[in-house]
């Protein structure tokens, strides 16, 4: 199991356009995609290829967020998005 931990760079955090972004990049892959809060309530994370699950972990900019998959590919490219302004 492939994991990283990222922080998010969007300036609002993980909330509608950046989640979309994010679940539809994790769409494509077969492999199951999750996402946590590090520290956070929920420790098996959520599915990185839903929008609204993505939003339900409250990220805010500079939160720590750990990827992880079976697919090291995968954990690698929504790792790098998370890390991204994807509202700029």
């Amino acid at each position: 199991m492939a994991s990283k931990t990222v922080t998010v760079g969007s300036a609002v955090g993980l909330h509608a356009r950046p989640a979309a972004i994010i679940a539809e990049a994790a769409e494509k892959y077969d492999d199951e995609i999750t996402l946590a809060v590090e520290g956070g309530d929920d420790d098996e994370g959520v599915d990185a290829a839903s929008a609204l699950m993505i939003m339900t972990l409250g990220a805010e900019k500079g939160a720590t967020v750990v990827v992880t998959s079976d697919n090291e590919a995968a954990v690698e490219e929504i790792a790098g998005l998370i890390e991204k302004d994807l509202d700029a």
